[in-house]
């Protein structure tokens, strides 16, 4: 397992983590078996989101003894009322199941508390002007929580609270379909088949590219979530590019996306599980999305750096894809912020070393003219 720091919070987290979601209609035994499987392989970062009660309870159980080994992502505003999950803003809701959390994991402390499921403009008004934030603050000083998030599937909000400064983790659902989706207030429509039919969307929205660099450029930390769409991108049937992607070729997208920490893939069984974990150690060649993605018989991605690093080796010795990713950076803040710069100066090779052989050019499967983006880094960086 391959472990990245969580941006600004510094924990170091896998970059495959587990969600709570495959623990529904299971037993105890269940979990403990998914739970012992998951740190066997090297898995520390769990999400909560599920207010189910025996969710918890099997969580804490899970812990007893070690809550070093676990970095938990648990969600405020998640509440279990009247036998039904709840997302709520009612603060009496909101705060007794904030202490039914902690009650049932057995822990005085939460990782990261997450503000849960803000998608809409309305909400994140509320939320964010009223007591729900001023309570997650409370929470914050007094070390009930270490480090705040919100979790959301619309672009637009999540920039929003990026740039209040408060948020330093971001969880938020990323895969190459939903990535060319422009941001929308109603998620449903993010597992609609009409979402996608027609031969209308190509590239990555531009709300999403910005909001992916703005986090990288701020140290916020994304967490993923729906890396599959569902389950939708695992079959040609129905994958809205008209061919299958692998369960690495999933994650690797995410992975490669500038922020991102740790990907919460689904899993309904420990194999499931070992198979999404076993990313960490697989070759390149298996989790390459570039091929997939330019040649789709439908919304394939063309004149865009995705970092996916198919124009390797550079003759120079360049690491193209991180000299783009840092120059987009910049181009979306419209500065130099001294933490790229230091990045960028770090680099053995830089964009100025660039021999114009044109070999990276021939192998980026999206048609990037890599020769262009040098002579602009140059531009930006000096060198």
């Amino acid at each position: 397992m391959n472990y990245r720091t969580l941006g600004k919070t510094g924990l170091k987290v896998s970059e495959i983590g587990l969600g709570s979601e495959c623990f529904v209609n299971h037993d105890e035994a269940f979990a403990m078996e998914m739970y012992e499987c998951a740190l066997s392989c090297g898995v520390n970062y769990f999400d909560l989101y599920n207010p189910e009660p025996y969710i918890r309870s099997n969580l804490g159980k899970a812990m007893e003894g070690r809550r070093d080994k676990f970095i938990i992502q648990g969600h405020i505003c998640s509440a279990w009322i009247d036998g039904q999950y709840k997302r709520t803003r009612d603060m009496e809701q909101v705060r007794a199941a904030w202490e039914d959390m902690l009650t049932r994991l057995n822990t005085d402390y939460i990782d990261v508390g997450m503000i849960h499921y803000v998608d809409e403009q309305a909400d994140y008004d509320r939320v964010f002007g009223g007591e729900v934030i001023e309570f997650a603050k409370e929470l914050k000083s007094k070390g009930l929580i270490r480090h705040m998030g919100m979790s959301t599937h619309n672009p637009k909000i999540a920039l929003q609270a990026v740039n209040t400064g408060l948020i330093e983790v971001l969880m938020l659902s990323v895969n190459p379909a939903y990535d060319m989706l422009p941001s929308n207030e109603d998620v449903n429509t993010l597992f609609e088949e009409e979402t996608f039919s027609g031969n209308v969307l190509s590239n990555i929205d531009p709300e999403r590219e910005e909001l992916y660099r703005i986090c990288e450029a701020k140290g916020v930390a994304v967490t993923v979530m729906k890396p599959y769409a569902g389950g939708a991108l695992l079959e040609e049937k129905s994958s809205p590019f008209g061919v299958k992607l692998t369960v690495p070729q999933c994650l690797h997208y995410c992975l490669t996306r500038p922020g991102a920490a740790s990907v919460l893939a689904g899993a309904k069984t420990c194999d499931e599980l070992k198979e999404a974990a076993a990313y960490s150690g697989l070759p390149e060649s298996e989790r390459e999305f570039a091929s997939v993605l330019a040649n789709a018989p439908a919304h394939s991605f063309s004149d865009k750096c995705m970092y996916c690093g198919h124009c390797a080796p550079c003759t120079a010795g360049i690491d193209i894809a991180s000299v783009n990713k840092f120059t987009d950076l910049c181009e979306a803040q419209g500065d130099v912020p001294e933490t790229v710069r230091e990045h960028y100066a770090a680099l053995s090779a830089k964009a100025s070393d660039c021999v114009e052989c044109g070999s990276c050019e021939k192998n980026c499967p999206f048609g990037v003219h890599i020769i262009k983006a040098m002579k602009r880094a140059v531009q930006i960086f000096g060198q």
